[in-house]
């Protein structure tokens, strides 16, 4: 209480000070649960196997610390590969998604047009209807355009799922504008182009980072869409190429937990990037 006494006003009554507690209380509690997964998976990748089964729940002690785990990893597999199919596919994929995502926003916020209403539909039905039913339609236009065990097939089916999200989320941002920065510059004869790429994109920053977190982690967890789309040995992602460890009958734990611990660090990296932009974007909305 004491500790929560310093972060609050001095003019917080007993009420407002019972209910911050309350509410941090909860949030601390969620974090936890949130992070307890993550935290086992990382301690017991630096066990042997005798002690992830012994006591899961336990610290690596200087018995049952072990590196085999991360050697059989990168000895047994293309490790390296796989990350990095997986880092250019949830790249390209985030990167356009944002980029269109915020073209098509601007374009259904600031043009009026006999299709937009017709538009702004299908894409909120695209974040309605999972892209998973249309799995079989998706699986025959890859082969009917030769792009099953590529990457392009993934980069493209990830666009169309994360595309609608996006156009959402910086359609609301993109009505937060002033018009009057727009008709300034049009009144100096700024082109439509100049206008997007010069004031809009840089305004959008914050909603853009949020969009980049919300679609760049189903993509780097996805399994589905490379298990069918990309399934061979050059194509892997680090989610389809952890299940060679994974047998019908046994099931090589050390190297599973390990090449786990090995994919998160990428996905921390990245979100530590776009944390700041992230809480800005959360915020900013909150209070718009």
């Amino acid at each position: 209480m004491k500790l929560m006494q310093v972060f609050l006003p001095k003019n917080t009554s007993a009420g407002q000070m019972s209910k911050s507690v309350t509410v941090h209380g909860i949030l601390l509690a969620y974090t936890v649960i949130a992070l307890f997964p993550i935290l086992i998976v990382i301690m017991n990748a630096f066990k042997d196997r005798k002690g992830i089964f012994r006591d899961p729940l336990a610290l690596p002690t200087s018995e049952t610390f072990s590196l085999v785990g991360f050697e059989q990893v990168l000895l047994r597999s293309d490790f390296g590969l796989f990350a990095w199919n997986s880092l250019l596919v949830t790249v390209l994929a985030v990167g356009l998604v944002i980029l269109l995502g915020a073209m098509a926003a601007w374009a259904l916020t600031e043009y009026r047009f006999r299709m937009n209403l017709l538009i702004t539909f299908l894409f909120a039905m695209g974040i309605m209807i999972p892209i998973r039913l249309g799995t079989v339609s998706i699986l025959r236009l890859m082969v009917d355009l030769n792009l099953v065990n590529t990457l392009t097939s993934l980069v493209l089916v990830y666009i169309a799922q994360g595309l609608p999200l996006a156009v959402y989320i910086l359609s609301e941002f993109v009505r937060t504008i002033p018009k009057e920065l727009v008709e300034a510059a049009r009144c100096d004869a700024v082109s439509e182009y100049r206008i997007f790429f010069s004031i809009i994109l840089p305004l959008l920053k914050p909603a853009m980072a949020t969009v980049a977190v919300f679609t760049m982690i189903p993509i780097w967890n996805d399994l589905w869409f490379p298990l069918i789309l990309a399934p061979s040995e050059e194509t892997r992602t680090i989610t389809l190429g952890v299940q060679q460890f994974v047998g019908q009958y046994v099931t090589n734990w050390t190297s599973v937990l390990a090449a786990l611990t090995m994919a998160i660090v990428p996905v921390l990296i990245l979100y530590t990037i776009f944390s700041r932009q992230l809480i800005r974007g959360l915020t900013s909305g909150a209070v718009k």
